[in-house]
């Protein structure tokens, strides 16, 4: 009876895991067709973050105008089930995403994937001027929807740094814009609810796109 039991037990396991995958979400180790995509882009030469560390997830997402779109990405694997529930959730309330696609799309280059508006998560690289790794190197955090919740830091000068440049026409936060991202909507709770920390609560710096554990 117990072998029965654990037979029909995973049975249903495998059965959720294959709802999931037929709606469009999913969470696998990296394929050697994603992996070497990555290669010499966001996993350079000498990444000390390993390939059994990462997750390639695919999800569905709806923009702005209510398209159904496939996006993927690659994340940290203590997070791939975390950004899967809130993925999943964030389809069924049409929550609008405008792209998400691998970083390496654009050469892992942070300016040209934010100006896009792409959603990205992994991405070795150190914090400038130090050896620390950031938390996109570790696969750590995500940026949503980027353009639309530009990075925000005031220099000692007075003059603003805005990620990306072309960011600045919606650092006025009190706009109304397709994928702005604000405190408590359900972008915001969802990511709490799972233990994130979300930039735009910083004091320093506003990072409106970006959430991190």
């Amino acid at each position: 009876m117990k072998r029965l039991n654990n037979i029909i037990l995973y049975l249903c396991v495998m059965s959720l895991s294959c709802m999931a995958q037929s709606k469009g979400f999913s969470v696998d180790t990296l394929s050697n067709e994603v992996f070497l995509q990555m290669q010499g882009k966001s996993y350079p030469e000498g990444c000390r973050v390993k390939r059994s560390e990462l997750r390639y997830l695919q999800v569905m997402h709806y923009d702005a105008e209510g398209k159904e779109h496939k996006g993927e990405l690659v994340c940290n694997k203590k997070i791939a089930n975390d950004l899967l529930d809130i993925f999943q959730k964030l389809h069924e309330a049409h929550y609008p995403i405008e792209k998400m696609t691998l970083i390496d799309d654009y050469n892992a280059d942070d300016e040209r994937s934010m100006t896009a508006n792409n959603t990205s998560c992994f991405c070795y690289r150190q914090i400038a001027g130090s050896k620390r790794l950031s938390k996109h190197s570790q696969g750590m955090a995500i940026d949503i929807n980027p353009l639309q919740n530009p990075c925000i830091k005031k220099r000692k000068n007075g003059n603003l740094f805005i990620q990306p440049k072309a960011g600045r026409k919606f650092t006025n936060r009190n706009g109304m814009y397709p994928y702005k991202i604000t405190k408590g909507d359900l972008c915001y709770r969802l990511f709490i609810e799972h233990g994130f920390s979300w930039g735009g609560n910083w004091r320093s710096s506003k990072d409106y796109q970006h959430f991190e554990k």
